[in-house]
């Protein structure tokens, strides 16, 4: 019952709804912007289902607590003992676990305003300080986190210190392209983006990309070789995909108009025969 009250729509799930904007083909750049309010509408659709799949975790969990206890005063029922004295002294009980379990309060407690907050739920990509992965279920204790190993991480709610959350709202591609320092700069930095353009109108990146590429110019320079920065919007736990398709792209375009990258070169001193050779 909780699951198909948080579940909601089952025919035709937000996914596929994403799935089917990715399909369409962005014809006009005009096009591509004003389905960007669409977009964002399925993303808050998206949004609203995972924090109804958290909320229906936690509700699953007390429920379960609730009909364990309500069984066991039950069954001592029929057996003809009196349950009164631990309903009475079910007070004082929670005092001395207050006390006793701090910690656990403490994970509760933490669990509680988590869920309230909407600091993350289930299927979010998050960074909880010493484990990062995809939130996999979020309990009155624990928050279990699958990494990118496939490793399963139990984490305690009350240890949380910081949480970092990737799949809200919007995410970046951040790029440092390196190029040797005898490039032509301006020629490294046009290519770079006409290959984000190229990216952005391939009807598999549609549903990825909200934004149009920036080029940031010269991030760093070094005694071999300078780098370029370029930042892309995108969609959630989309910025990695869109990453490695922008640089195999701009690989193409650099390799396709010359632009050299920063090799390694160097002398190689060999001694043969008691005489130095010298080879590159």
């Amino acid at each position: 019952m909780i699951d198909r009250a948080t579940t909601g729509r089952t025919k035709k799930s937000v996914s596929d709804e994403l799935e089917g904007q990715a399909k369409k083909p962005p014809l006009l750049r005009y096009l591509r912007d004003r389905a960007s309010a669409t977009t964002n509408g399925i993303r808050a659709a998206e949004r609203r289902q995972q924090r109804a799949q958290t909320i229906g975790s936690v509700l699953k969990s007390t429920v379960s607590i609730v009909l364990l206890v309500w069984v066991v005063l039950a069954i001592l029922s029929v057996l003809g003992v009196n349950i009164a004295p631990f309903i009475a002294s079910a007070g004082v009980v929670g005092l001395a676990i207050g006390f006793g379990a701090q910690n656990l309060v403490r994970d509760f407690v933490s669990g509680v305003f988590m869920l309230l907050e909407d600091q993350y739920g289930v299927g979010d990509n998050v960074d909880l300080g010493e484990v990062s992965g995809e939130v996999q279920s979020v309990g009155l204790r624990i928050t279990t986190v699958r990494d990118i190993d496939g490793t399963l991480w139990y984490v305690r709610n009350g240890e949380i210190a910081r949480v970092g959350n990737m799949s809200q709202d919007y995410a970046v591609a951040r790029l440092e392209v390196p190029v040797a320092l005898t490039a032509d700069v301006d020629r490294a930095e046009q290519l770079a983006v006409e290959a984000a353009h190229e990216v952005i109108s391939d009807p598999s990146m549609a549903g990825k990309i909200i934004g149009e590429p920036e080029m940031l110019g010269v991030q760093s320079l070094a005694a071999d070789q300078l780098t370029l920065r370029m930042t892309l919007k995108t969609r959630p736990n989309a910025q990695w995909s869109v990453e490695r398709k922008l640089r195999r792209e701009i690989l193409r375009a650099y390799d396709e108009n010359g632009i050299s990258l920063p090799y390694p070169q160097g002398r190689i001193h060999a001694v043969v025969g008691g005489q130095e050779t010298n080879g590159t």
